[in-house]
């Protein structure tokens, strides 16, 4: 009996162990299968997270790149808008602080000017000009004067109508040369100063342009004005001076007339002629008329290193009977001047002769001026030079100079 329970436990055991069997692989493989399914799970999230953040990267960039794009256009917009700007501002001039040191004189920093230069343009049709002086006076007062303001509307390319008060289109030097880091010298050769041999500037109406001549490189420029004319300046009975600086008024009621003509027959050389007419008065006897007239000649020319330059001019008026000053007058002067620049060096060598008469004696003046000046570049400079002055004994006008000067033009 007992022999027999004990087989009949096995056979239950072996029967329990055949059935768990059985349930155990299929725990094994359903957990297999879950655990692959996990996996492939937890891959999926990896590869839908590292979508997600490159999808997160590329908007980014996107976004950014829009934003540059707005910004590039912007930007262009605005460059766009600034090249095609109907209305345009500049500022130029120049400036310069004297030295001088005269035979009878103290030596003394005798000149700081600023001129600046306004210009304003509205497209290619109009253009606003203006030169303010500003300088130091002897006793340290400031003195402000308006040398030139203009409208210039240009016709086209051969023609531009100047309005207003411009500066003197007889001759060279007035008109192109004056201001000091063009000029070879620190001072202007003898009758080219204000009231002069040479008409400063004019308040009217002015004509001018250029054209090509022929097929060839010839060129002529020209202007013709019409304005206000000088005035007489009259002291005990004689003519002082002939004022002609530009005025806005015009007592005499009679007009100027006048202009040059200039040549280039080849490239550097440039020959002119220049003249006006008309009537002028004294200040205080507007009725006492008296012809007026201008005559000038003047020639540039250019060789490498070597400029050569020479300008006549006169200014004469009729007697007048009628007049506090009855004589007639004249103021004539004259100059020729040669520069050389000592290439590939700053140094220039510089030598001018000039010869002015006026009716009065004691303003007549000729000068040899010798100068040496060292160019830091093409308007920045010192200049040294000094003056062999000739006039009437006693007068400034005879004493030798000896100047220094700094000049700055931008």
């Amino acid at each position: 009996m007992k022999q027999l329970f004990s087989g009949s436990r096995l056979t239950a055991l072996t029967a329990a162990m055949a059935f768990a069997l059985p349930l155990q692989v299929s725990a094994d493989a359903a957990y297999d299968a879950l655990k692959s399914q996990v996996e492939t799970l937890q891959k999926q999230l990896q590869e839908v997270q590292g979508a997600l953040q490159k999808y997160q990267q590329d908007t980014t960039s996107r976004e950014e790149i829009t934003e540059l794009k707005s910004n590039v256009a912007q930007l262009s917009a605005q460059t766009s808008e600034w090249k095609n700007a109907e209305s345009v501002v500049h500022l130029a001039g120049y400036g310069d602080v004297t030295y001088s040191d005269g035979k009878n004189q103290n030596g003394a920093f005798s000149g700081a000017r600023f001129n600046p230069i306004f210009h304003y343009q509205y497209r290619d049709l109009l253009m606003m000009e203006a030169e303010l002086e500003t300088a130091i006076e002897q006793d340290g007062t400031t003195s402000t004067s308006l040398e030139y303001v203009t409208m210039d509307l240009f016709v086209n390319d051969y023609l531009a109508l100047i309005a207003g008060r411009f500066l003197s289109p007889l001759g060279q030097f007035r008109q192109n040369f004056h201001p000091s880091w063009i000029n070879k010298l620190p001072t202007p050769p003898p009758g080219f100063g204000h009231d002069q041999a040479a008409p400063n500037s004019e308040t009217g109406l002015q004509a001018r342009g250029g054209f090509p001549l022929g097929e060839r490189s010839r060129y002529v420029n020209y202007a013709a004005y019409v304005g206000n004319g000088p005035i007489l300046e009259i002291l005990n009975g004689e003519i002082e001076a002939i004022e002609a600086v530009g005025r806005t008024s015009n007592d005499d009621d009679k007009l100027v007339f006048g202009g040059r003509l200039g040549f280039l027959p080849i490239p550097r050389l440039e020959i002119g002629l220049s003249g006006a007419t008309g009537e002028v008065a004294g200040a205080d006897e507007p009725g006492a008329t008296r012809n007026y007239n201008v005559y000038g000649a003047d020639f540039a020319y250019k060789w490498r290193s070597l400029a050569l330059r020479s300008e006549y001019i006169k200014q004469k008026v009729d007697a007048e009977a009628s007049s506090a000053a009855p004589d007639s007058a004249s103021w004539q002067t004259w100059y020729a001047q040669a520069a050389y620049r000592f290439a590939p060096t700053g140094w220039e060598g510089v030598v001018r002769y000039g010869d002015y008469n006026s009716p009065n004696n004691i303003n007549d003046q000729k000068q040899w001026a010798l100068g040496v000046n060292y160019l830091f570049s093409a308007n920045a400079m010192v200049k040294l030079a000094y003056n062999f002055n000739d006039g009437e004994k006693g007068s400034a006008a005879d004493d030798d100079r000896f100047q220094v000067q700094f000049a700055y033009g931008f």
